[in-house]
C-alpha cells in the first residue's frame, strides 16, 4: 500500500522519468545552435566582437554561434528580448556597459533589471575612449585644458553622439571630478560630432579608440588623454585622464550574459568555453586589433564572479553620474 495519494503517485512517476531527460539535456549542451544577441546595430564594436568571440566560442564547444542583432532605445530592445529567452543557455546576450549599466538610470523603465535578468558569463575586454580636440585648440595637454576650463567656466564646449551616450556621460565625469564647466552639445550620433570637430565648429569630442585612431595618426585630431585607468597599448605616449585626475575611469566594457535562471551545469559550460575561446592566440590578435583591452591574462580570465562586482560597480558610478547630469531620454 501507498502513503501517497495516487495523484502525487503519477506526478512523482513523471517527475523521475524527466529527470533523466533533463540531466540528458543539460550533459549534451549545446544541443542546438546557439544564439548571441546583440543590442547594437551590426558594424560596430560590439558587434565586431560578437562575431569574432562567437566564432571562437562555438569552435570550443562544437556548435555554431550565430549573431543577431537587435538594436533599439539605446540597447534596451535586445536586452529585454535577451531577457526573455528560454532559460536554457542557447539564447546569450553580447553587450556593453552603456546598455547594461548606464541604462537603467537613464531610462524610467528600460524594460529589464540589470542583475536579477541575467547570469554574468565572461568579461571579454574593454575599448578606451579619448578626449580629442582640433589641432587648433591651445591646450596641448590634459592640465592646460583644465587649466583653461577653470580660466573660463562655461565657455568651452564638447560634442557628444547624443544626450546619455558613453561619451556625453565622460565630459560629465571630467567635469565632476575636476571641477571644470564644459559644455555639453548633443549631436545625432558619434560620426557628426566628431566631423564637426575636426572642421573646428567645436573644439573637443570624446570618442572611443577604435574610431579615433586613424584621426589621430594622421594629426587631424590631437589625444589628449584615455579615459580608462591607464594607458592604452595603442597609444602608449597619451596619458590616461587618471593620471590628472584620480579616480577617473570610464572605459568601455564589453562581456558575455545568460538570461538569469540557465542551470548551472550550463552555466559552467559557457565559463569554461569562454576561457578557452579568450585564451586563443588568434582571437586575442584579432581582438586587440579591434581596440579592445582584453580582460585578464591568457588562461587567467575574469572570473564571472568578478564581472558581476565589475557590474554593481559601474551601476552605483553611472547613476551617480546621470543624476549629477541630468541627463534623460525618457
Amino acid at each position: 500500500m501507498s502513503f501517497f495519494p495516487s495523484g502525487l503517485r503519477r506526478a512523482m512517476l513523471l517527475a523521475a522519468l524527466a529527470a533523466p531527460l533533463l540531466a540528458s539535456a543539460q550533459g549534451s549542451f549545446p544541443s542546438r545552435p546557439i544564439v548571441m544577441v546583440v543590442p547594437q546595430a551590426a558594424g560596430g564594436t560590439n558587434d565586431i566582437v560578437g562575431r569574432l568571440v562567437g566564432q571562437k566560442l562555438g569552435e570550443v564547444l562544437g556548435a555554431s554561434v550565430a549573431v543577431e542583432n537587435r538594436p533599439g532605445a539605446g540597447g534596451n530592445v535586445g536586452t529585454q528580448h535577451a531577457a526573455r529567452a528560454p532559460k536554457d543557455g542557447h539564447t546569450l546576450l553580447m553587450t556593453i556597459s552603456s546598455s547594461q549599466a548606464i541604462n537603467p538610470a537613464l531610462y524610467k523603465n528600460p524594460g529589464f533589471d540589470p542583475v536579477k535578468d541575467f547570469r554574468p558569463i565572461s568579461l571579454i575586454g574593454a575599448v578606451p575612449n579619448v578626449l580629442l580636440v582640433n589641432p587648433a585648440f591651445p591646450a596641448k595637454t590634459l592640465p592646460e585644458l583644465i587649466a583653461l576650463a577653470k580660466e573660463r567656466p562655461g565657455q568651452y564646449s564638447y560634442a557628444s553622439a547624443g544626450n546619455g551616450t558613453l561619451n556625453h556621460l565622460l565630459g560629465e565625469m571630467l567635469n565632476s571630478m575636476a571641477g571644470i564647466q564644459l559644455q555639453h552639445v548633443p549631436y545625432k550620433g558619434v560620426a557628426p560630432a566628431m566631423n564637426d570637430v575636426l572642421g573646428g565648429q567645436l573644439p573637443m569630442v570624446f570618442a572611443s579608440l577604435p574610431s579615433s585612431l586613424q584621426h589621430i595618426k594622421a594629426g587631424r585630431l590631437r589625444a589628449l588623454a584615455v579615459s580608462g585607468a591607464s594607458r592604452s597599448p595603442l597609444l602608449p605616449e597619451v596619458p590616461a585622464v587618471a593620471d590628472f585626475v584620480p579616480g577617473y575611469n570610464g572605459t568601455l566594457w564589453i562581456g558575455l550574459f545568460a538570461p538569469a535562471g540557465v542551470p548551472p551545469e550550463v552555466v559552467s559550460r559557457l565559463e569554461e568555453g569562454m576561457a578557452r575561446a579568450l585564451a586563443a592566440p588568434d582571437l586575442r590578435e584579432k581582438l586587440e586589433q579591434q581596440g579592445v583591452e582584453i580582460a585578464g591574462a591568457a588562461g587567467k580570465p575574469v572570473s564571472a564572479e568578478q564581472f558581476a562586482r565589475v557590474l554593481q560597480d559601474d551601476l552605483a558610478k553611472w547613476a551617480r553620474i546621470v543624476k549629477t547630469s541630468g541627463a534623460t531620454v525618457d
